[in-house]
């Protein structure tokens, strides 16, 4: 009887990471019918991100679809930033290590950036670069017509 009393607290703990794996499949399941509508997309457990041409839109994962949705548009933004343990820096200097890392949307001095948070420095990089160039584009194109 002494034995499985010890084995209960074993059998607590394989339950309780088999209903934590049933919970992430299900988010990512979630997160790729969410993610169809994009060109592009990632998922992290802090968030969701989707891409189409200059739209960006973000939420939070969930077991049924990514809640707290945002959108905004590239065209908006003047400036993207690296975020790690509270202090910005610039995408092409970043640090090496950081724990509570983001990517912040500047769009303008009267409106409250946008921060959508990652867990790799890698993966936030990539996004930080590629959406980078996407804004550079955008903004010379802004340029030719205004020089039109």
């Amino acid at each position: 009887m002494t034995r499985g009393l010890l084995w209960l607290p074993l059998l607590a703990v394989f339950i309780g990471l088999a209903w934590a794996g049933w919970n992430e499949y299900q988010k990512l399941e979630a997160y790729r019918v969410w993610a169809e509508q994009f060109e592009r997309a990632k998922y992290d457990i802090y968030s969701v991100l989707g891409q189409n041409g200059s739209t960006l839109t973000w939420g939070k994962p969930t077991r049924k679809a990514p809640v707290d949705l945002q959108t905004f548009s590239l065209e908006q933004v003047y400036a993207i930033r690296l975020w790690a343990d509270s202090q910005s820096f610039d995408l092409e200097t970043p640090p090496h290590s950081g724990r509570k890392i983001a990517l912040e949307f500047e769009r303008s001095p009267n409106v409250e950036p946008i921060r959508i948070p990652f867990t790799e420095m890698s993966l936030a990089l990539q996004w930080g670069k590629h959406l980078q160039q996407d804004l550079r584009h955008l903004q010379a194109e802004s340029a030719e017509s205004a020089g039109s």
